[in-house]
């Protein structure tokens, strides 16, 4: 017997409500932060407030994760261990974690997911945190499908999770160290500043000016058009960015990726949705009307499969809806592109488009005559020939905005039955569980035919999760039901279901602790490991040498190195502006970029590790004084 394989939609949550709409609109899972210890400092909930998405999402057998990825300090430990036990309590599936002193605390048995902060990109990597309890890990997002599929195949008992959407960071993750080198706010601790969003003077060796650009900014991540393709290369769960994003974000995102998976599964007789209902949205899903700053596949096809860039702004660029073909002040006429697709501007829309110097600039449609546009600056000209890009969708908002924009039903299947003394309906759901409730009732024969009836008072599930899909009537005759004796022999079944799809979320109040590793795999040999391994306590730090290491360095939020790679990443400026040097066709001296420049004057140097198509960044300040 072939066994399914269950796919999951993995949604963003900056609160229990925004978790719960995403749920509505098709998410399998939602992942949130706690009080405390997540790597999106902004975005804390309650325990109470997370029990509270739970309750709603088992009822569909979705999952909810909490983040606890940030690295810890000693004195942070007990207050973990204590919240990690709450949020068991709580009902949560997992908690995604960074620090490794957590796989060295007596914690309760929930699942552990090894964040995408743990920087994982190898197989060996997977092997280890897999031997130290982790169930799931969360991919690095650089990683090619290839790369995956080497991983799977290594590791094939390891669940995978892997970005689809949201915004870059431009190193890889957990290896940032700029925020914190520049503005004491560590990204590691969950005070990323976005040091990657700023503007930089690009300089050469001489320290002489070759450009001013965002050069750290990347385009946002859309791999909507290649989810078949990491399904097969061992991807179970497709992860939305977004913490910090609104829930019409999540509403429209989610809708749509759940919309394109349901597409897949309906093709693969291998394949399943990993948790219950079908999801019906009252718009039409378009990440292009969400913030974005351009969409890029991210390297999932090779390291020149695309353009990544977002050099000229980090601001939301949105859809393109033509370019100006008449322009006078505070008034443009645009030539679209394609009124069919994009329709038309609406009267409060906000529109971007490149100024003389290309930067983006931004502004307001005060009221749409057709292709004109009336601008609330009224002393605004924008250049003739103009890209015009609409980043907000007044209507598309609005519609967002509304309450109800989206219903989840799960399917049940009914019989209902006679019994001895009276009636008795069983329920089956589409995940297979059931369910049955009997009532006494006298059997009286009825005047009338009773079939109507009986499936209309049954197929009334509105305040329920489900929906009736068929109703069966197997009895031996006509008997007379009263009305308000099928409402109780249906309330009576639904309860009896639901506690039955609830039995396998059951926890008992002083479930004995456990150490999730008291013995991890000796395989770091003897190695010195450095500040990029990001221990900030005690407990991580003996657990590496447990481990083997021979010396653990502390984190670089403790002891900043003067000779220290700030930043790691995949992305290369030589190659973004099309001088890769392993194109032989580029002369070496034609563009060499050596140091980016802060507005504020600070100084740092680029260095360029060809053979592994890889970017550093250097605090060279400090490495100067």
């Amino acid at each position: 017997m072939n066994v399914l394989r269950p796919i999951e939609l993995l949604s963003p949550a900056k609160d229990a409500d925004c978790g719960i709409e995403a749920v509505k609109h098709g998410a399998d899972a939602v992942y949130i932060g706690a009080s405390a210890y997540g790597a999106r400092a902004a975005a804390c909930n309650s325990v109470s407030q997370i029990a509270r998405l739970v309750q709603f999402a088992h009822a569909y057998r979705a999952k909810v994760y909490v983040t606890v990825n940030t690295i810890l300090r000693q004195e942070e430990l007990p207050g973990v261990q204590s919240l990690v036990w709450d949020l068991y309590y709580a009902g949560v599936d997992a908690i995604l974690v960074q620090d490794m002193a957590l796989f060295a605390l007596p914690l309760p048995p929930i699942d552990i997911h090894a964040s995408t902060q743990m920087d994982v990109r190898t197989p060996e990597k997977v092997r280890f945190l897999a031997s130290c309890g982790v169930k799931r890990v969360v991919l690095a997002r650089e990683l090619s499908l290839k790369e995956i599929r080497e991983i799977h195949a290594a590791c094939p008992d390891v669940e995978l999770e892997a970005f689809v959407h949201g915004a870059l960071c431009v190193s890889y993750s957990g290896q940032c160290y700029a925020s914190e080198c520049c503005f004491g706010r560590s990204a590691n601790r969950g005070e990323c500043a976005q040091f990657c969003r700023l503007k930089f003077d690009l300089l050469d060796a001489d320290r002489k000016l070759i450009a001013t650009k965002h050069y750290l900014s990347l385009k946002d991540m859309n791999r909507s058009e290649s989810l078949e393709e990491m399904i097969d290369a061992g991807v179970s769960s497709f992860k939305i960015e977004g913490r910090l994003k609104d829930v019409t974000y999540v509403k429209n995102i989610t809708a749509y990726y759940s919309r394109n998976l349901n597409r897949i599964i309906q093709n693969r007789k291998d394949l399943l949705r990993a948790s219950d209902g079908e999801s019906t949205v009252d718009f039409t899903p378009d990440p292009v009307k969400s913030f974005n700053r351009g969409f890029t596949d991210y390297y999932l096809h090779g390291i020149d499969s695309s353009d990544i860039t977002s050099f000229d702004s980090p601001k939301s660029k949105g859809e393109y809806m033509g370019v100006v073909s008449r322009s006078a002040q505070g008034v443009i006429s645009v030539n679209y592109a394609d009124k069919e697709h994009t329709g038309l501007f609406n009267n409060g829309d906000g529109i971007c488009f490149a100024g003389q110097d290309g930067t983006l600039e931004g502004a307001r449609v005060n009221r749409v005559d057709r292709d004109m546009l009336y601008l609330y600056d009224r002393h605004l000209r924008i250049p003739h020939g103009a890209r015009i890009y609409r980043n907000f969708d007044q209507n598309f908002t609005l519609l967002l905005q509304r309450n109800n924009t989206a219903e989840r039903r799960i399917c049940v299947d009914m019989v209902v039955s006679q019994t001895d003394s009276g009636f008795a309906l069983s329920v089956t759901d589409a995940a297979g569980f059931s369910a049955v409730y009997a009532i006494e009732q006298p059997k009286e024969p009825a005047r009338t035919e009773q079939t109507t009836n009986i499936k209309l008072q049954l197929s009334k599930l509105g305040e329920t999760v489900f929906c009736a899909r068929n109703i069966e009537i197997d009895m031996s005759g006509q008997w007379f039901i009263p009305s308000s004796r099928l409402a109780e022999l249906k309330r009576g079944a639904i309860a009896a279901l639901i506690k039955e799809r609830n039995s396998i979320y059951e926890r008992e109040v002083g479930t004995p602790a456990r150490m999730l590793c008291e013995n991890p795999t000796v395989c770091f040999n003897g190695a010195e490991l450095d500040y990029r391994c990001n221990v900030l306590n005690d407990v991580a730090r003996d657990f590496y040498l447990k481990a083997g290491a021979e010396r653990v360095m502390p984190a670089y939020e403790s002891c900043q190195p003067s000779d220290a790679v700030i930043m790691s990443c995949r992305h290369c400026i030589r190659r973004a502006e099309g001088m890769c040097l392993k194109n032989k066709s580029v002369e070496t001296s034609a563009f060499q970029p050596k140091y980016l420049r802060m507005g504020d004057g600070r100084v740092f140097q680029l260095e360029f590790d060809c053979k592994n198509c890889q970017m550093n960044v250097l605090d060279t300040a400090r490495a100067q004084r």
